[in-house]
């Protein structure tokens, strides 16, 4: 059998990647050593299971594919020994199995970069909200996000002897496996904003959407699984505060599922390795009518934010 082309095989391999990242954070909250450090202030923090998974992440696609580049949102010690338990080589056969959009047969390691984002939601880990957290893993080609992995670390953690854990994954032109799309219930607006950045320009982004009801939670990953879901219609972000390695998955998912992602004057966001990492346009998710919600965007968020 011929070898599957490059995309299907790093996709394969960061499902498995993820499935691992995810045994690691639970360990380390099992054991309550969070290790917790502030990187640029108390809202934003880095713990043991950010830097752990991350390592993890980097280190086995790193191994399975060397000359793919891969940007982490940790800034780690390359001079770190990698213990062998988090080096993750497996493959996941359901990728593997499916079609390679015609597209994406030839693309090389030089076209890709890969965003991984070891713990979406870091503040939310840190104070037990476990539902918020997400392990995300965007794959870009020529700037573009086209296959992503969601890992919800402790999804069913709330149902006593439950199994933990889910991943999600999507490529654009084959579909999102491991999540249902559900649609949000007709008659009302629903929309999804950060709870631990507010500022004026989220407030007034988040007010001119008319929503009947503000679901305010923790991570981008865990924002873009409720529109997913059908519990939010929007994810809004009127701000510059999210990163690519925060939105690359997510959208490649979402794209793929027929929804879409962008900044919040409804321009796509670009993910070459030499791009500024700041989403300095915000973020907007829906599943449907994207262009009425950034039609609703006020003209004085849009001039806040850096096109």
């Amino acid at each position: 059998m011929a070898e599957a082309p490059l995309l299907m095989r790093l996709v394969s391999a960061s499902v498995a990647v993820a499935d691992r990242a995810g045994v690691i954070i639970r360990d380390i909250m099992k054991k309550g050593e969070l290790g917790i450090v502030e990187k640029e202030g108390k809202h934003d923090l880095q713990t043991e299971a950010d830097r752990s998974a991350q390592r993890c992440i980097v280190a086995s696609l790193s191994k399975q594919f060397p000359k793919v580049a891969i940007i982490g949102e940790e800034t780690l010690d390359p001079a770190d020994v990698i213990p062998a338990e988090y080096l993750e080589e497996g493959a996941t056969a359901e990728v593997l199995s499916k079609t390679c959009p015609a597209n994406m047969t030839n693309v090389r390691d030089e076209d890709i970069v890969v965003w991984v984002d070891p713990v979406d939601g870091t503040a939310e880990y840190t104070q037990g909200l476990l539902d918020h957290v997400t392990v995300l893993i965007g794959v870009a080609v020529a700037g573009r996000a086209v296959g992503g992995v969601i890992h919800q670390p402790f999804y069913n953690f709330k149902t006593p002897g439950a199994t933990l854990g889910r991943t999600i994954w999507g490529i654009i032109g084959v579909g999102t496996y491991g999540v249902e799309k559900v649609l949000p219930p007709a008659g009302k607006r629903f929309v999804t904003t950060t709870r631990s950045h507010p500022n004026q320009t989220v407030r007034d982004s988040v007010a001119a959407m008319h929503a009947d009801e503000v679901i305010l939670a923790g991570g981008c990953g865990h924002k873009a699984m409720l529109v997913i879901e059908g519990v939010a219609h929007a994810y809004v972000f009127g701000s510059p505060g999210c990163k690519k390695w925060d939105t690359c998955a997510p959208e490649a998912i979402l794209h793929a599922m027929g929804g879409r992602l962008t900044d919040m004057h409804g321009n796509d966001i670009l993910y070459h390795a030499t791009v500024k990492k700041p989403n300095a346009g915000g973020v907007l998710a829906t599943m449907s009518d994207h262009d009425w919600y950034v039609k609703q965007v006020p003209e004085s968020v849009k001039a806040a934010l850096v096109a």
